[in-house]
């Protein structure tokens, strides 16, 4: 019986679209190679999720996880994809884009000098327990 009450409840909620309001769905990219066209392809990805999701008028939270070669992406004068990143986070909201500083801490110390991100870039402590905290936190998991 409870469980008939339940699916009567999800079924009725489901059929007056209340069910749909509000749903949130949470992705996290990975972007762990230096490679402009696994680049590229995170980012159509990216504009794919948000576009579906916006034409069946759900919300969408994307964040990009960048480490090791992949921390390429974010880094100004260097990555390939700047200027779509500029762009998607000025139309997206609710767009992310993660730099691992781990693997920054490397990079500035075999370069020998600051190494510069993107102003979109945001900075954690390590990118590998950033994709393990967000799936923690429900969030979906893909690497293109």
């Amino acid at each position: 019986m409870k469980h008939a009450l339940s699916a009567a409840l999800i079924g009725a909620a489901l059929s007056t679209g209340a069910y749909a309001e509000g749903v949130n769905h949470k992705v996290a990219f990975h972007v762990d190679e230096n490679d402009p066209q696994l680049m590229n392809m995170a980012l159509n990805n990216v504009a794919n999720v948000a576009s579906y999701y916006e034409e069946q008028g759900d919300t969408v939270v994307v964040e990009v996880v960048t480490y090791g070669p992949g921390l390429n992406m974010l880094i100004k004068g260097k990555s390939p994809v700047a200027d779509r990143i500029s762009t998607m986070s000025l139309e997206m909201g609710n767009l992310t884009f993660v730099a691992c500083q781990n693997t920054l801490d490397v990079m500035t110390k075999k370069a020998g000098s600051e190494i510069p991100l993107l102003e979109e870039a945001k900075v954690v402590p390590s990118g590998v327990v950033r994709l393990i905290s967000l799936q923690e936190e429900g969030y979906s998991y893909i690497r293109p």
